[in-house]
C-alpha cells in the first residue's frame, strides 16, 4: 500500500510542489532564521508529499475510466499508477486533504507563526501572514475543482491550462507566511503562466488517449504543434514577468521558449521530452532558490 501511495504521488513530480515552497521562503526571508521557521517547515513537509498524495490521487480517482487508455498509467513501460479502486486510499486521500485544512487553519491563527526576523510587524503585514493560509485553502481549491465533480475543469479548455497556476499558490503562502507580506504581483503572474505552459505541455502526449477517452484540454484542442506555440508564448511571457523584476531571472525563464521551439522544429518526440522536464525544472528552480537565499546571506 505504501509503495502504491508513493508512486501515486509521483515522486518525481514532488518538487512541483515543494520547489514553490524553497523559493517562497528563499526569497521572503528577512534572515537565515526564517529559513527555518515553523511555519516554512510545515509549509515544505506537507507540500513535499501529502500534497501530492491529496491533488494527483484526486485526479486519479476521478479519472480511472480514462487512464485505462493512458500509456502513461498502463503496459509495460507504464511510469505512472493508475487507481485501483481501494477504499483505502481514497481515505488517505481525503486525509491528506484534510491536512492541508488544518494547516491553512493553523497559518491563519498564528499558530506557526510569523517572521521570526521581524516580530514588530503592523498590523496590515500580520494581516498578510495570516492570509497564507488562505492561499494553501485556494491550493486545495483548485486542486479539487481541477479533476472533480461538479467542475471538472480539466476538461474545459483552457480553463484546464488557466487553473494549473494552483502550483504557484505554495510559493506565495510560504513567500507570505515568512515575509509577512504578499509577493510581487509579476512574480505571481510570472510563475502562473509558467505553470500554465508546463501543465499544457505535460497535455501532449495524452492527446490520442484524452481523444479516445473523449476528454477535452487544450491540447486537444489545438493539436501538437498549436499546442507547442501556445506553450512557448506562455513561457515567453513568463519570461518577461520575471526580466521585469530581474533581469538574471528573465534570462534563466527565458531557457523555456527556446526548448518548445526546439522541440517543435526537431524529430525529438514530445512523449520523450516530457521526461526531461522533472531535471530541468529542478535545476531551474535550485538556481532560483540559490539566488534568494543569497540576497539572505548578504542581507
Amino acid at each position: 500500500m505504501l509503495r502504491y501511495l508513493l508512486r501515486l504521488s509521483r515522486p518525481r513530480f514532488w518538487l512541483y510542489l515543494a520547489g514553490p515552497v524553497l523559493v517562497g521562503v528563499a526569497y521572503g526571508a528577512s534572515g537565515p532564521s526564517d529559513l527555518r521557521s515553523p511555519a516554512a517547515v510545515a509549509l515544505f513537509a506537507y507540500f513535499l508529499v501529502p500534497a501530492n498524495v491529496y491533488l494527483y490521487g484526486v485526479n486519479d480517482v476521478f479519472d480511472a475510466d480514462a487512464d485505462a487508455e493512458n500509456p502513461k498509467k498502463t503496459g509495460e513501460d507504464a511510469r505512472e499508477e493508475q487507481f485501483r479502486g481501494d477504499t483505502a486510499v481514497t481515505v488517505v486521500v481525503a486525509l491528506c486533504g484534510l491536512a492541508g485544512v488544518a494547516l491553512a487553519a493553523a497559518l491563519t491563527s498564528g499558530a506557526l507563526g510569523t517572521s521570526t526576523h521581524a516580530p514588530a510587524l503592523a498590523a496590515a503585514d500580520e494581516s498578510a501572514a495570516a492570509s497564507a493560509g488562505a492561499w494553501v485553502v485556494a491550493f486545495l481549491a483548485l486542486g479539487y475543482a481541477y479533476s472533480g465533480p461538479p467542475f471538472r475543469l480539466k476538461t474545459v479548455p483552457p480553463l484546464d491550462s488557466v487553473s494549473n497556476g494552483l502550483y504557484v499558490l505554495p510559493g506565495v503562502a510560504a513567500y507570505v507566511a515568512v515575509a509577512g507580506r504578499q509577493p510581487p504581483l509579476l512574480a505571481v503572474v510570472g510563475g502562473w503562466l509558467w505553470t500554465m505552459a508546463m501543465h499544457t505541455f505535460s497535455a501532449i502526449p495524452d492527446i490520442e488517449p484524452d481523444r479516445r477517452a473523449g476528454l477535452r484540454t487544450t491540447a486537444t484542442a489545438l493539436g501538437e504543434r498549436a499546442t507547442l506555440a501556445y506553450c512557448a508564448a506562455c513561457w515567453l511571457l513568463a519570461a518577461v514577468a520575471f526580466g521585469l523584476l530581474d533581469i538574471r531571472a528573465g534570462a534563466l525563464l527565458a531557457l523555456y521558449p527556446v526548448l518548445a521551439v526546439a522541440v517543435a522544429e526537431t524529430d525529438v518526440s514530445v512523449t520523450r521530452a516530457y521526461w526531461w522536464y522533472p531535471a530541468i525544472n529542478a535545476v531551474v528552480g535550485a538556481v532560483l532558490t540559490l539566488g534568494g537565499l543569497w540576497g539572505v546571506l548578504r542581507g
